[in-house]
């Protein structure tokens, strides 16, 4: 049905404007008393729980950061079935992001570039509606995701994320530091050690008692990945996110026409797995099996996320997927996700006889 409702409608209007539709439906579900019907139908298993952070998951997945910007619509994507959402990006300093049009469908590879620039109404404006989020217990875990004003020079990059990180981390489950948006000048260039151990030290010390994660860009090279494991192990963080989108374009089945008429952003979705999978099994393989490692890029079934789990990931997120499978995506993989446990445990109950 929502494949139908997609292709007859939704691909047709600007991806920007079809997002904030879904996103108003999605926000409005507890107010008019459907978001409890719809729980009844999407609420993740009590076996797909999962103990990280300190916190209780009710299901390995959740949503990445970029869907719900400001923290309006976090209690109904709970009740469409996800464990966690991540809001965010959110800045230091309210800003309205790039001009339109700034997000772009590439249906044939169940993608989308986005270059939206972190627009958000800043941390402020955040504080109060997530402080009234977190004292309820009707809500999903919550992820904070914070990066640079783009009016903040990068040498003042330090205190930018400082602030924001005290304003936000008392309402925040776990506070997420985004150095590899594509989309705000000079911001990857804060994954280079030099500049990421300052940053990631001052944050930390901001952070307090909540628990701090870094978020990396696909694009880095191995040794850089390294390197940062190594550092978020001595800083003493509690986790890495892998990846962000990606600014290459390799292997796409869109036209390159089609492409470079796009023009500069982060691309998600499908296109991203096979490199956020190896990123995923390069992090495990150098970081602490207690460090917190959360997976997102390319994840679209119950097999996707599956996989992650088996390459180590604690956690799952996804967003792109969300546009192309509909509002009952998490409901389908968590269920997927069940019947992945049930067969396991069946053969091992199976080999053990």
């Amino acid at each position: 049905m929502y494949r139908l409702l997609f292709s007859l409608f939704l691909s047709r209007m600007d991806p920007e404007d079809a997002h904030h539709l879904a996103f108003r439906l999605i926000q409005r579900l507890p107010a008019i008393g459907l978001g409890r019907l719809v729980e009844r139908f999407t609420a993740p298993d009590p076996a797909l729980r999962v103990e990280a952070l300190g916190l209780r998951f009710p299901s390995p997945f959740g949503v990445a950061a970029g869907f719900d910007k400001d923290g309006f619509a976090v209690r109904g994507l709970g009740q469409l079935g996800f464990g966690h959402v991540e809001v965010g990006t959110i800045t230091a300093v309210a800003q309205p992001g790039n001009p339109r049009p700034r997000l772009f469908r590439l249906t044939a590879d169940r993608a989308l570039v986005n270059r939206m620039g972190f627009n958000n109404g800043g941390a402020d404006a955040a504080a109060g509606r997530l402080s009234r989020l977190s004292r309820r217990t009707d809500r999903p875990v919550l992820g904070v995701n914070i990066g640079k004003s783009r009016v903040t020079p990068v040498d003042e990059a330090v205190a930018d994320y400082e602030r924001s990180a005290r304003v936000l981390a008392p309402f925040a489950d776990y506070l997420v530091v985004n150095v590899s948006s594509p989309n705000t000048p000079g911001l990857r260039g804060l994954q280079e050690l030099d500049a990421l151990a300052p940053l990631l030290e001052s944050v930390k010390l901001a952070a307090g008692q909540t628990p701090l994660l870094v978020k990396i860009a696909p694009d880095l090279a191995d040794d850089e990945i390294v390197r940062i494991c190594e550092l978020v192990v001595s800083l003493g963080l509690d986790g890495i996110i892998a990846t962000n989108t990606t600014i290459a374009r390799d292997g796409l089945k869109a036209p390159a026409s089609a492409v470079e008429a796009i023009g500069a952003g982060g691309l998600s979705g499908a296109p991203l797995a096979a490199r956020s999978l190896a990123v995923l099994r390069l992090i495990r393989d150098r970081v602490p099996a207690e460090l917190c490692v959360v997976s997102v890029g390319g994840v679209e079934t119950a097999a996707d996320v599956q996989d992650r789990l088996d390459a180590g990931a604690t956690l799952v997120q996804g967003y792109t997927a969300f546009i192309y499978r509909g509002p009952f995506w998490a409901r389908h993989v968590n269920r997927g996700l069940l019947r992945f446990r049930r067969n396991r445990a069946a053969m091992a109950s199976s080999r053990a006889a």
